[in-house]
């Protein structure tokens, strides 16, 4: 959805990403990675007991993935600049399919070659509930990248699509 260079953005301008949905999988291989065993996440007997009576997937994998389902041209697209205000509104349960939507709030000029896009994110589930808010701010390049090695009709491919969203 950040598809053009800082100065072509503007407030107000908005996206919606494609859907995914949440997987056993993934509160599994995401209580390996960052060794967050907490019961909540992983035994359903406990779970069961529990506030929502069944398992919740990860607020922290939730915003992980919410944040990485907006498409970004890496071309312009310089860092991750920093989130805020970040609150998990209802739980993500496994099995719920999550969507992106951002609607860009704030832009401020950072250097001769960057600018700092701040986004509203949601993270909307398929029972149109938000269930993750923040304030998401990138590093954008005021330039586009070029980018080394891209065949030309590849190049020309990435040329027809950069007009047609943020």
């Amino acid at each position: 959805m950040i598809r053009h260079p800082f100065g072509e953005l503007s407030l107000g301008q908005t996206g919606v990403s494609s859907g995914r949905t949440m997987t056993e999988t993934d509160v599994v291989n995401f209580c390996m990675l960052t060794g967050n065993w907490l019961e909540l996440h992983s035994n359903i007997e406990h779970a069961k007991e529990a506030i929502y009576g069944q398992r919740l997937v990860q607020g922290s994998l939730v915003f992980s993935i919410v944040n990485a389902m907006i498409p970004f041209d890496s071309s312009v697209l310089a860092a991750f600049y920093g989130c805020d205000k970040l609150r998990f509104l209802r739980p993500t349960f496994i099995n719920d399919t999550l969507w992106a939507r951002v609607e860009i709030v704030n832009l401020k000029d950072h250097d001769e070659k960057h600018g700092v896009v701040t986004s509203k994110l949601e993270g909307i589930n398929q029972r149109d509930e938000t269930v993750l808010r923040c304030e998401f701010s990138l590093l954008i390049r005021k330039t586009r990248l070029g980018r080394p090695g891209e065949p030309a009709k590849i190049r020309a491919a990435h040329d027809k699509t950069h007009g047609e969203n943020a």
